[in-house]
């Protein structure tokens, strides 16, 4: 892979990966609630599910999930549910005002911190397909196919990463502002709605 091929690739995930997304508003709501260090547990849920969906890519699911109009179903199906559920428990959500911020953070173990990072990207199966038909724009079929794949999911996940940080020391410097119940439940409601709407709008998605 060529130098001038890397910066491409990085350009394009850089503002692919930047777009407001369920991944990027997941921690930047719990950012508001529970501060960056904690939401460091929600980034690497996030993570987490990338690592699977990548190498799961490069075993050939995404290849999979595009062939077989029923797997790729029951994925969108099962990923929407969860979007939906995720915004229904946000938007009831009891508004903390941030001078409790550290009740409500011992209120969230470890494990549902990670875990809603994790099923959070987990939840779209176009995203298996994503990565199997960007990798390929960028690789060289004469050279070792290993190495590429290993540059490549090294420099989206770390471009991945820090727009996750990114956006929950966003949402960390809010909360200053968002220091009443009547700003936190706002905040709670337009988060669930958009949680909702994107498992909503998953259901539409064709391969």
């Amino acid at each position: 892979m060529s130098l001038q091929t890397w910066l491409l690739y990085v350009t394009t995930v850089f503002f692919v990966s930047g777009t407001p997304g369920p991944n990027m508003l997941l921690t930047m709501t719990h950012g508001i609630h529970y501060g960056v260090r904690r939401t460091t547990i929600t980034c690497l849920g996030l993570a987490s599910g990338l690592s699977l969906i990548m190498a799961g890519s490069a075993a050939g699911l995404g290849a999979l999930l595009a062939a077989s109009e029923t797997l790729f179903t029951v994925v969108k199906y099962a990923g929407a549910a969860y979007l939906v559920y995720l915004g229904i428990k946000v938007w009831r959500a009891t508004p903390t005002p941030v001078a409790e911020a550290g009740t409500a953070a011992g209120q969230q173990s470890a494990w549902a911190l990670y875990r809603s990072g994790f099923l959070v990207s987990m939840s779209n199966p176009k995203a298996f397909v994503f990565f199997t038909a960007l990798f390929p724009q960028f690789m060289d079929a004469t050279q070792p196919q290993t190495e590429q794949l290993a540059i490549l999911g090294a420099t989206f996940f770390a471009i991945e990463l820090s727009w996750n940080f990114l956006y929950a020391a966003g949402g960390a410097r809010m909360a200053r502002w968002l220091n009443t119940a009547r700003r936190l439940k706002m905040v709670n409601q337009v988060s669930g709605g958009v949680f909702v709407g994107a498992g909503l709008l998953l259901t539409g998605v064709s391969r």
